[in-house]
């Protein structure tokens, strides 16, 4: 049973199916019980064309559905135009599908957290970490969205910038967590800076390329995260990071900075740093003091607290970490994310040379890491500071 094959598969069936008439949320629910049909049998009767065949049986499905609900004819309508059988199209809809997702029904909000959901193939608890809230809070959302556009024709395609966060989400998921959609999201804003001459598109476009060259470096044999300090350059892809930097130069040079150029920028700045100890870090915090007036995030400043840290020194950036929240590091009362406030706060306490305050903010971190591979990261972190203050 190939699961990268049906993940694949799934935007372009969902398209065909939303283009020929079903609503979103009906055509969503069929493409789903034909994958579940799929696994059931092609690990003994794998099918010719397997686009074909997902777009016969969620067709087929989508109509017993309607079925149940719908007048007479309206169900002879849909009958006849059920697909012929052959090959499908080998159109990719993807793309066009995130456009339509993008409804103008919806907020913005609201339709990244549909698309990522039903064509992004990232799960709900994904979707809320990526937006900061519990994952109830973002599965009432979803649903509130797959009612809003329920029984509208998706004929009106959304704006760029809704489409843009989602291609970023469905990008740092891919890079950061369990699913890897980072490739997928790099193609599509290719396919997109090709179409559109936009500033924000080539940002991300570089934005993508830069962190994407680091890729080989961020783990270790043993699966374990590497920290950006500690990677070991040579592994780093030069041709992307050439790219990267080059798309983004011809963005900068436009004069309509947003917050993917912003960002790409920083990347920039650590990718053309030979070692990190030569990281231009007075420039990056520049860098994030533009990003944090363009987005107001609470990651943001929180990565600048982290830049003005190495760039000042520690104290400083407690003092930066400090001016964000009056409450003790280990809580987030004002929205900042955990762990990644508590991380670094055990990060500058550490370079402060507080290290049992650092071991035990790295700890508390760990407990609440939203991946095995970051929680073991600072569960190590947690240890080796514990170790070294044994052996004082």
């Amino acid at each position: 049973m190939n699961a990268v094959l049906l993940r694949s598969l799934t935007p372009s069936v969902l398209g065909i199916l939303v283009r020929r008439g079903a609503d979103f949320a009906a055509a969503e629910d069929a493409v789903q019980d034909a994958l579940v049909e799929a696994v059931r049998v092609w690990p003994a009767d794998q099918p010719r064309d397997p686009k074909g065949w997902l777009v016969t049986v969620a067709w087929r499905k989508f109509l017993d559905a309607t079925r149940a609900d719908t007048a007479r004819r309206r169900r002879e309508d849909l009958v006849d135009e059920e697909p012929a059988p052959g090959p499908a199209p080998a159109l990719d809809d993807t793309l066009q599908l995130y456009f339509l997702c993008a409804h103008p029904s919806l907020t913005s909000s609201s339709a990244v957290a549909l698309t990522l959901r039903a064509v992004g193939g990232l799960t709900t608890r994904q979707i809320a970490q990526a937006y900061l809230v519990p994952e109830a809070t973002m599965a009432q959302r979803i649903s509130r969205a797959k009612r809003t556009v329920s029984g509208v024709r998706f004929d009106r395609p959304g704006d760029v910038a809704t489409v843009l966060r989602v291609l970023y989400l469905v990008f740092n998921e891919g890079y950061s967590g369990d699913v890897d959609l980072a490739a997928e999201a790099i193609r599509l804003t290719r396919q997109l800076a090709a179409a559109i001459d936009h500033p924000e598109v080539a940002g991300l476009l570089a934005l993508m390329l830069l962190h994407h060259a680091r890729r080989a470096a961020r783990t270790a044999p043993d699966g374990s995260l590497v920290p950006l300090a500690e990677q070991d350059r040579g592994r780093w892809d030069t041709e992307s990071i050439a790219e990267g930097v080059a798309i983004l130069q011809a963005a900068l040079a436009r004069d309509r900075l947003g917050e993917f150029q912003a960002q790409a920028a920083i990347a920039a700045l650590h990718a053309d740093a030979p070692t990190a100890e030569e990281t231009d870090w007075v420039q990056i915090v520049e860098w994030y003091d533009e990003l944090a007036r363009l987005t107001d995030s609470p990651v943001v400043r929180l990565n600048r607290a982290v830049a003005v840290g190495e760039a000042d020194g520690p104290r400083a950036g407690l003092a930066a970490l400090a001016a964000l929240d009056d409450s003790s590091p280990s809580s987030s009362s004002r929205g900042y994310p955990m762990p990644r406030y508590t991380a670094v706060a055990a990060y500058l306490h550490e370079r402060d040379g507080d290290l049992t305050t650092a071991a035990r903010l790295y700890a508390e971190a760990a407990q609440k890491a939203p991946n095995l591979a970051e929680r073991d990261h600072l569960t190590r972190q947690a240890a080796r500071l514990n170790a070294r203050g044994m052996r004082r």
